[in-house]
């Protein structure tokens, strides 16, 4: 799967959640749980931001089971989020694996690039 396909495949499975009564097309680690609860973030609002997020750094398959990669959403708000995303596609669904707001100390202001 290149860059551009895993990119339209998280903005699908983001959306295709929201009608989805069992909410089955997003999974959420523990970590990102409780990274929600800590930046006090909700599902809904990361999952609708997902829709619209953007790959910022694409990671090399290696040892993890599933390609994964680094995604910059915005909230309603206009407020940056960074999320690592785990694509399943052959089970047609995601892992949001972390979820947290980036730092001005550790990220440029266009949040795509580390300092």
């Amino acid at each position: 799967m290149d860059h551009l396909e895993k990119q339209l495949f998280i903005r699908q499975k983001a959306a295709e959640n929201r009608s989805d009564p069992e909410s089955a097309k997003v999974y959420w680690s523990r970590h990102a749980i409780a990274e929600l609860i800590n930046d006090n973030l909700t599902r809904t609002e990361v999952e609708r931001a997902l829709e619209q997020s953007e790959i910022i750094e694409d990671y090399p398959i290696g040892h993890r089971p599933l390609p994964d990669c680094l995604v910059l959403a915005k909230l309603s708000q206009s407020q940056p989020i960074h999320a690592v995303i785990a694509v399943d596609k052959a089970r047609d669904r995601l892992f949001v694996i972390t979820v947290y707001v980036p730092s001005a100390e550790r990220w440029h202001n266009d949040w795509r690039t580390r300092k």
